[in-house]
């Protein structure tokens, strides 16, 4: 199995909410420049399976040959079909980064700039006030017709989740795996001509995973800081 609506979906920010209490997301209101469609981004900050603490890396001055691709797509939601790795991310077979420099962090904590709610806001706020452009990798939800999205409230209800690492998953969420699919934002400061890349994984996640994006190993037996030393 795999995610069944995969893609990118690429806006501008405009707005932003911190997860709190049984909320366990951090909320981007996204608008589609062109068509003025607007979007939920729903990014996880809290594992629902232990522990809970969620694996944090971001790239300052991201490169990589993908992200030439990315600004000839138009504006709201791409589906990326049968695996495509010419869009598609993939955190163990893409190369994009050194998954030993991912760091666990707690989703809301006492005290400045020490939890992923903050490590995200700072990221978002950045991105809204100089007007960024934001590509978000997951799975697409909507639209809900008749029902207003339950953060900011706009018709109809549309957003993209899974903005994490979707594979090497066991148990309830080992349907959800697959390869070439897995999330992350990325936020184009274009007259920077910077890129910021953001990704996340679970612990409870392998790191080595058939082509079917299944675990061969168990966590234990697979740590993410020695994945590319296999």
């Amino acid at each position: 199995m795999s995610l069944k609506n995969y893609g990118v979906l690429k806006g501008k920010p405009v707005d932003s909410m911190m997860g709190r209490g049984q909320n366990s997301h951090y909320q981007v209101l996204i608008k589609d420049d062109e068509e003025g469609i607007q979007y939920r981004i729903a990014i996880n900050i809290k594992s629902q399976s232990y522990p809970s603490e969620v694996l944090y890396f971001v790239g300052e001055d991201f490169h990589s040959e993908d992200i030439t691709k990315l600004p000839d797509l138009e504006f709201g939601f791409t589906p990326i079909k049968n695996n495509n790795p010419d869009i598609g991310l993939d955190y163990i077979r893409g190369n994009l980064f050194d998954p030993g420099k991912m760091i666990p962090l707690p989703a809301d904590v006492e005290g400045p700039d020490n939890d992923l709610n903050e490590k995200i806001q700072y990221y978002i706020k950045q991105a809204i006030d100089k007007k960024a452009i934001i590509y978000a990798f997951g799975e697409r939800w909507g639209p809900e017709q008749n029902k207003p999205d339950k953060y900011f409230g706009f018709l109809p209800g549309n957003g993209i989740h899974d903005i994490h690492m979707n594979q090497g998953n066991v148990g309830r969420w080992k349907n959800d795996n697959g390869i070439w699919q897995d999330g992350g934002i990325l936020i184009h400061f274009e007259q920077e001509k910077r890129w910021v890349a953001i990704f996340l994984a679970f612990q409870s996640q392998s790191w080595c995973t058939d082509e079917k994006g299944n675990a061969i190993k168990t966590v234990e037996e697979c740590n993410h800081k020695n994945v590319n030393n296999q």
